[in-house]
């Protein structure tokens, strides 16, 4: 355990506390902050980092930078007058900060620590366990949310989060607690794609009919009846009418008026709850009349729990518009769910597992590969087992434990069947030259700057940055991460994955040719960007031209690198690229491989005398 200023980095857990509160914190930034602790009050340059972090994969420095981004979110840390990470223009960071070594995990938290983080997550009002893993935060501020309602006070609650992030398992339990707690009435309505566009007001009136079907619901037809006979007459519950009239939009005003003080009425005494799920795909009635409903003074007893992506594939302008507008006012309040912790990936997996000791590595793998969303770490835990990597042991059914058949560092980490199809559904959804330019950033990796994408669909710079712009803005899994300054002055943005798992996708749902030509252009490209200076770049040069199957330009590219690092006295670096370049020359053909070969093995031989030579220096001066 370490601990700096109010934090506390727990690396057996792997997780972050704060003032005995535990930080959502994805992997990736998780690792980097453990490396800057470990090593405090001196350089961690971009190359010693990347290699202590990615050491058999070749990663862009702009990663860093988006992870420092988030770290320095976290920590409350400014660039410009760091307490936390210093940044050293083009040579690294450093971690400034006092750092403490401490005997004990946060499992072992101090008595006055445990009360602390028990009295902020505690809930004003007393709701029983859910047995939901690492919501309890969130469900703390939705009974929160109840006792105002209890006093009259309306409320308006919007639920944001990624797909798989858990938001309607949250409704679920807190639906859940509120029955077993206390009496109220629940309604829920559901937003569905397709039928919003030809049936108005689908969610308001599944919601109501869910009311009425309730041990309340005859009191609330009563209500419905004098106060908005249209309504129940659409849900069939009057005698006078032989078939439910449909509910029109003409009238939208007087009818939305007409519910909102009916549900009022009806609220007036004992809770309402309304839920709401996926405002995404909601009809403009329908958000019209979630508008009204917030904005009514009237004291009741009233909650309006509304799920909604943080961002859709086909955003409509009217759900974000609401959404804008009742936060600008005041109207409403959001809860945006976070990824889980690794603590709470444990737990999800016992849980799911029935054992309480984890095969060794499988939770920091399941952390890492689902990046803390529950529905990707479910799907990673079910390929495991469906691959054989997680077999049961033992004939006893009583005594059957999880083990690994194979260790979890030789395991390539595949996109779950079931997963990748969901990916795929959202990734066709998009217009094709979304998909194109998706695809060809996927070939960068985690980041992917504008010029590479530009380059591998041969498209003007201008036109690609800002096609790129207007995906960030509505795609929640890929954002904006910066810009970088190329050779020539000019500025390149570049934009990451949030997730690993759809730039898998995006990269394997391509042709074996079409990613050899994009590969081939990157590669290109970079070339003439540092024309003059290829022997810094040689190395990612490489690794485009071996992708693209050019085994050739991709060896030459590879002797360069290793002239590189022997220019920087990087012996064992360059050795090593010029083992994968001798490899590499086995694919020629055979009067291009004879030639590769000799140069090859004559610059590995020179590679060892120079490295012979340092090492005999340093005995002579010592």
């Amino acid at each position: 355990m370490k601990e700096f200023a109010s934090f506390r980095l727990d690396t057996a857990n792997e997780c972050l506390w704060r003032d005995g509160v535990e930080v959502a914190l994805a992997p990736k930034p998780f690792a980097v902050l453990r490396y800057l602790v470990e090593n405090p009050r001196r350089l961690i340059t971009h190359s010693e980092l990347l290699d202590a972090l990615w050491p058999e994969t070749f990663v862009q420095p702009q990663v860093l930078r988006t992870y420092m981004l988030e770290l320095r979110r976290i920590l409350g840390d400014d660039s410009t007058q760091p307490r936390f990470i210093q940044t050293l223009p083009k040579r690294g960071y450093c971690f400034i900060a006092p750092v403490r070594e401490l005997s004990f995990s946060a499992n072992d938290l101090s008595d006055s620590a445990k009360e602390d983080r028990g009295a902020s997550n505690a809930a004003p009002h007393t709701l029983p366990a859910s047995g939901l893993v690492g919501r309890e935060a969130e469900l703390a501020r939705l009974a929160a949310e109840l006792r105002m309602i209890d006093e009259g006070r309306r409320r308006v609650v919007l639920m944001t989060g990624e797909p798989g992030i858990g938001k309607t398992a949250l409704v679920d339990a807190f639906c859940a607690q509120v029955s077993q707690a206390q009496p109220a009435i629940v309604a829920r309505g559901q937003c569905v794609e397709g039928i919003a566009a030809s049936e108005p007001y689908y969610p308001v009136t599944e919601a109501l009919r869910q009311l009425c079907a309730s041990p309340d619901g005859e009191a609330a037809c009563r209500v419905l009846a004098r106060v908005a006979a249209p309504w129940l007459s659409a849900l069939g519950r009057d005698d006078a009418a032989a078939a439910p009239p449909p509910l029109r939009t003409g009238d939208a005003d007087r009818m939305a008026g007409q519910l909102c003080a009916a549900l009022e009425e009806i609220a007036a005494e004992k809770p309402l709850i309304l839920v709401f799920e996926d405002l995404h795909w909601a009809d403009d009635s329908t958000l019209n009349f979630i508008s009204a409903l917030a904005r009514r003074r009237v004291r009741t007893k009233l909650m309006v729990l509304i799920t909604c992506g943080v961002a859709d594939l086909t955003p409509r302008s009217g759900s974000r518009g609401l959404q804008q507008d009742l936060l600008m006012r005041q109207l409403a309040t959001q809860m945006a769910l976070p990824p889980l912790t690794k603590t709470d990936v444990s737990q999800l997996l016992r849980r799911k597992l029935r054992q309480e000791n984890l095969p060794p590595g499988l939770s920091s793998f399941v952390h890492q590969h689902s990046e803390g969303n529950p529905l990707f770490a479910i799907a990673m835990l079910e390929h495991l087992i469906a691959q054989g990597v997680l077999v049961q042991n033992g004939s006893d059914e009583a005594h059957r434990a999880w083990e690994t058949s194979a260790s979890f560092a030789e395991i390539e980490a595949d996109v779950p069947d079931g997963l990748a199809q969901m990916i795929e559904f959202e990734i066709e959804r998009l217009q094709p030259d979304e998909q194109r330019l998706l695809e060809a950033g996927s070939l960068m990796g985690i980041a992917f700057p504008v010029w590479a994408v530009a380059a591998a669909l041969q498209q003007e710079m201008a036109a690609t940055e800002e096609a790129c712009e207007e995906l960030a803005r509505h795609l929640y899994f890929v954002k904006r991460a910066g810009e970088d300054e190329l050779p020539d002055g000019t500025r390149s943005d570049f934009y990451v994955f949030v997730h690993g798992i759809y730039r898998q996708v995006l990269k394997r749902r391509q042709s074996a040719t079409r990613r050899s030509r994009r590969h081939r252009r990157i590669a290109i490209r970079l070339g003439e960007l540092f024309a003059g200076r290829e022997s810094s770049v040689a190395r990612e040069q490489a690794m485009h031209f071996e992708a693209a199957g050019d085994w050739l330009s991709a060896a030459m590219a590879l002797r360069s690198a290793a002239r590189h690092a022997l220019a920087r006295h990087a012996d064992a670096e360059a050795a090593e690229l010029l083992d994968h370049a001798l490899h590499l020359a086995g694919n020629l053909d055979e009067l291009e491989r004879v030639a590769a070969t000799r140069a090859i093995r004559e610059e590995l031989a020179a590679t060892s005398t120079a490295s012979r030579d340092d090492d005999e220096s340093c005995v002579k001066v010592s």
